[in-house]
């Protein structure tokens, strides 16, 4: 009982914050325009946009739990909220506090039928991470566990405790909010919340599915079997459960400790070159992408000796030194430049971007304007990912995106710092007003994409202020550009076969055609467009007795005061035309058949 209280409780706050920002919405968006008060809401937008994100930010961190996903998916959402509102929500991922650990303990037993003590040789009771959804310690396996795995050093990731329930009441209450937000035209034109709501759904039920998680570790490993420069955690599955999740111990030097780089030998331009191919490689090659490479999830792997032997996997030897996970490189462990050999290990697979075939074809397309700078073509490829509707006036974006590459086009980290913040400032202001103008909405799955390769973006250049994304992207553009062309060879030579064909034929069906005429015997069959013809003409005979219908009812309502019997005469023939318009079709299509 206490439970099912406090979670009515949760879902009443949540739903009257809602309401509360949907009647602020209302009244300063809506009505204060048709009273000719537009000037009292754009001077206080900006304002009110922060005042609401602050709001919400203080909510999601005191309740926690889903709230906490649904600010930090805001926080990305630069396609249907003011940066006013983003910007205000970006603090959010690290303001998590942990859960006791008695409460863990308890969980983690359960879900594993057994002591931890009985399962792990040591388990720490400090996390390594805590977030949202659940938090992370570190553990050793017990030493037939270790000889069977080849490694002994783990990472146990264990759901916060009653995070299913949280989970399900944040969803309803949010189901309950899209359906208001799809009522409300302002939004609805921009905006399909109810599916956008269903997406975020999906992607978190996926998330606190620990077995769902495990399964996309082991499919990114496939990925990239053999692959020199990539390294994943091996899951342990007789030790993992929809709730417990125990991977190998992979933690090395942060992608993003440039210092602990350059002592280890490894020169972090390198690093920002590798970590940009092998995205883009996820994004072109696999159609199966990391979703959230913040520098938490990313470790740099020194290797040695026999670490340099396999590759996508423990080593024999057991694990590299502190705990990093031994794997392959290219052969003699050489790296660029002549560095210490060394590879990229990912952790955290529970948000991973698939791309289905069609959105493949139209970040083809994106790609290959990217690279040519051009902006029509950018646009023709936004439509066919389906984030620009057909409807949108997009003669502003064009001319946006043209002034973008002229600008700004080919600049590296370290060029843009020399541009005056002024004309950044303007012109994000300028651009993102341009976008939230357009009717787009980006599909979870796109925006988890695009998520993926801005903090690539960021932490390229954080590791390299002279990275130029521009160059990264350019080996797949040329090789995109190669294989378009195959492509449209192959489909000219198609078209001309078929061309042939046709025109090979056409001299036999001509003669077949004359003949028939000269003997009397070529025919058209008629019956379609004749029933055609009959339909519409029984429409405009229902749209006449409609009118008549109407002109009786008004005129017999208007003369009813003066002349009561011709007013009611005329009000009670009005019905036969009114029969008529509605049952005629009725009765026409029972003809038709």
């Amino acid at each position: 009982m206490p439970d099912s209280r406090a979670q009515r409780a949760r879902s009443r706050r949540i739903l009257r914050f809602a309401a509360r920002a949907l009647a602020q919405l209302w009244w300063y968006e809506l009505v204060l325009p048709r009273i000719g008060l537009a000037r009292i809401a754009e001077a206080s937008r900006s304002r009110r946009m922060r005042g609401v994100a602050q709001r919400f930010h203080a909510l999601a961190v005191e309740l926690g739990g889903l709230m906490i996903k649904v600010g930090q998916f805001l926080s990305s959402r630069l396609d249907v909220l003011p940066p006013e509102v983003t910007a205000e929500l970006e603090g959010l991922q690290d303001e998590v506090p942990p859960v006791e650990f008695a409460a863990i303990r308890e969980l983690a037993e359960a879900e594993l039928g057994a002591s931890l003590e009985q399962v792990f040789a040591r388990f720490d009771e400090v996390p390594v991470a805590a977030a949202s959804l659940g938090q992370a310690h570190r553990a050793r396996l017990r030493p037939a566990d270790a000889a069977e795995t080849g490694f002994d050093g783990v990472v146990v990731k264990v759901q916060r405790p009653g995070i299913e329930r949280i989970v399900a009441v944040d969803l309803a209450a949010l189901r309950r909010i899209g359906g208001w937000l799809s009522r409300v035209r302002l939004v609805a034109d921009h905006v399909d919340a109810p599916a956008l709501v269903e997406e975020f759904a999906q992607t978190s039920l996926e998330e606190i599915d620990y077995l769902h998680e495990a399964a996309s570790a082991e499919r990114f490993a496939e990925s990239f079997a053999g692959h020199e420069r990539v390294g994943a955690p091996a899951v342990v599955w007789e030790r993992t459960t929809r709730r417990v999740l125990a991977l190998e111990d992979v933690t090395a030097i942060k992608i993003n400790d440039v210092a602990a780089l350059r002592d280890a030998g490894i020169d972090p331009a390198d690093v920002a070159r590798v970590f940009a191919e092998l995205m883009f490689e996820q994004v072109f090659t696999h159609a199966f992408v990391h979703a959230d490479p913040h520098p938490g999830n990313l470790f740099v792997t020194p290797l040695r000796g026999a670490e340099r032997t396999g590759a996508g996997g423990t080593a024999p030897g057991g694990t590299a030194p502190g705990g990093a996970a031994a794997g392959g490189a290219a052969p003699g462990g050489a790296a660029p430049g002549g560095t210490a050999p060394w590879r990229i290990t990912f952790v955290d697979f529970g948000m991973m971007a698939e791309v289905p075939a069609e959105l493949r074809s139209g970040l083809r397309a994106l790609v290959i304007a990217v690279a040519a700078r051009d902006g029509r073509g950018m646009i023709e490829a936004a439509h066919e990912i389906g984030v620009l509707m057909p409807s949108g006036d997009t003669d502003e974006l064009e001319r946006a995106l043209t002034e973008l590459f002229d600008r700004f086009g080919g600049m590296a980290f370290a060029q843009l710092r020399d541009v005056d913040p002024r004309e950044l400032r303007d012109f994000g202001e300028e651009f993102g007003d341009v976008m939230r103008s357009l009717p787009l909405q980006l599909p979870e799955r796109l925006l988890l994409l695009m998520r993926a390769l801005a903090l690539t973006s960021g932490m390229c250049s954080g590791l390299d202020p002279a990275f130029n994304v521009w160059e990264a992207v350019e080996p797949y553009a040329t090789r995109l550009l190669d294989e378009e062309r195959g492509n449209l060879a192959q489909d000219v030579l198609g078209r001309a076969v078929a061309t042939a064909g046709l025109l090979w034929g056409m001299p036999q069906r001509l003669d077949r055609v004359l003949g028939q005429a000269e003997q009397g015997t070529l025919t058209f069959d008629t019956t379609r467009l004749e029933r055609r013809l009959d339909r519409l003409e029984g429409v405009a005979r229902r749209v006449v007795s409609a009118v008549l219908f109407a002109a009786l009812l008004i005129g017999g309502a208007v003369l009813v005061a003066a002349n009561p019997a011709l007013g009611t005469a005329l009000m009670i023939g009005s019905a036969l035309p009114l029969l008529h318009a509605l049952f005629a079709g009725v009765a026409h299509r029972r003809r038709s058949r």
